[in-house]
Formats: C-alpha cells, sequence, structure tokens
C-alpha cells in the first residue's frame, strides 16, 4: 500500500554546515572574537562546540581557559555576528542544497528550517538558497534556549502543525542530533560540518551522509520519496 502524505515524515533542516558551507566562519568569527577578549583558546576547540547556544560553550571554554575573567556575554555575541555578517557574502551553499529542497517540496514532504542563528545572520544566509515558497524558517530569536535544547526543532514541527517525533531533523553537528532525541525525532547526520561519522553515530544520528547532494541519492533510506532516474 503507498504512504499517504500523512505516514511521510516531515524534514526540519539545520542550516549552518547543514545547507551552507559556514561552520569554519563561525570559528574563525569566535575565535577573533574571544582573541579580542584576552580569552586565548585554540580553534578546534571552539569548532568543537559550534552550534551549540553562544553562551553555553563561553561557559564551558571560561571555566577551562579563563576561569576568573568577567565578561559580557552579550556583547561577545554582539561582536560574533557582526563579524559574521562581514563574511555573509563569501558563504555559499553546500552541493545538492536547492535540488534537495526542491525535491522534497514537489514531492509533497513537509520541510522547514530551523536554525539557532538570529534572525539577521538568518536573512542574509538564506539570499544564497532558494528556498521552496511557504517554506518555515525559525531562528534562535523564536526560542528561549539554544541547542542541544530542542526547543527550535519542536518550534518547526509546530509550525507544520505536527509533533517533533514525526519528524526527521537533518543537522551537521552532535547538538543537533542530541536535541532530535531529546524528543523521539529520528535524525540524520552530515560530514559537511567537520563531525566525524562515529561522533555522529555516538550521538543518536541513524543515518550519515556526506552532503545534501548524498542525501539526495539515499532518500528511500529515510523513507522519503526519491528521485526517479532516466
Amino acid at each position: 500500500m503507498a504512504k499517504t502524505k500523512t505516514e511521510i515524515p516531515a524534514v526540519l533542516f539545520d542550516l549552518d554546515g547543514t545547507l551552507i558551507d559556514s561552520v569554519y566562519e563561525h570559528v574563525e568569527a569566535w575565535w577573533a572574537t574571544l582573541n579580542k577578549a584576552g580569552i586565548l583558546v585554540p580553534k578546534w576547540r571552539i569548532h568543537r562546540r559550534v552550534g551549540m547556544s553562544g553562551k553555553s560553550f563561553i561557559t564551558e571554554l571560561l571555566r577551562e581557559f579563563a576561569p576568573r575573567k568577567k565578561i559580557d556575554f552579550d556583547q561577545l555575541e554582539e561582536q560574533h555576528d557582526a563579524r559574521i555578517v562581514e563574511v555573509a557574502s563569501d558563504m555559499q551553499p553546500l552541493p545538492g542544497t536547492d535540488e534537495l529542497l526542491e525535491h522534497l517540496h514537489r514531492s509533497k514532504v513537509r520541510i522547514a528550517i530551523a536554525t539557532t542563528g538570529n534572525r539577521k545572520q538568518t536573512v542574509l544566509l538564506l539570499k544564497k538558497l532558494t528556498i521552496p515558497r511557504g517554506t518555515p524558517i525559525l531562528t534562535g530569536d523564536n526560542v528561549k534556549r539554544a541547542k542541544p535544547s530542542p526547543d527550535v526543532f519542536i518550534a518547526a514541527a509546530q509550525s507544520l502543525k505536527i509533533q517533533l517525533r514525526e519528524c526527521i531533523v537533518v543537522g551537521d553537528s552532535v547538538w543537533d542530533v542530541l536535541a532530535a532525541g531529546r524528543k523521539g525525532a529520528l535524525s540524520v547526520g552530515m560530514l559537511s560540518g567537520g563531525y566525524g561519522e562515529e561522533e555522529l553515530h555516538r550521538a543518536g544520528a541513524f543515518r550519515i551522509y556526506a552532503d545534501p547532494k548524498d542525501m539526495l541519492s539515499h532518500l528511500e533510506q529515510l523513507g522519503l520519496p526519491g528521485q526517479l532516474t532516466s
């Protein structure tokens, strides 16, 4: 029996590192911001936390690298955001992003984008993509808690009038995967953000792909309509 529309899961996409090649720009922006504040942190340590709430990962880094330093979290986030805005024009979609979104839209699969970046950043990045008309866009401005809290994914699911457990969450970081798992959603990991396959599996990803193009070639593995061969 063919699946009805309601039996096909919705797909919620993270943005940075999942649809847009932007993770390393975030690493550089955070490194420069922290360095200017007198907090010297190796870049690889920052990369391990990209995708978390800025305040959460700064708290972790301060505990290790500058435990007695007093800082203004909001000011650091503003400086990071300003640096991202400066380089946003250089960021590009990951391979297959537009094709994947368009195929799912044409196949009547419900999709939404859920990022913990703020609205200003998100608007700039979305200009790089061809987003199907009517796709809900949820940002960090829509929720109180960022990943690994599942709040932004819950909000995205609600925008589609379904429960998060009825969705597949697609993200490049372990924080995306952990956020999805907390509310019973299946998660797909992307290697395009720099996390390794084993790490994403350990966090709970049930399938892992290189990038959106790779995912598009294997949609049947997720119970989604695949591309027809010519």
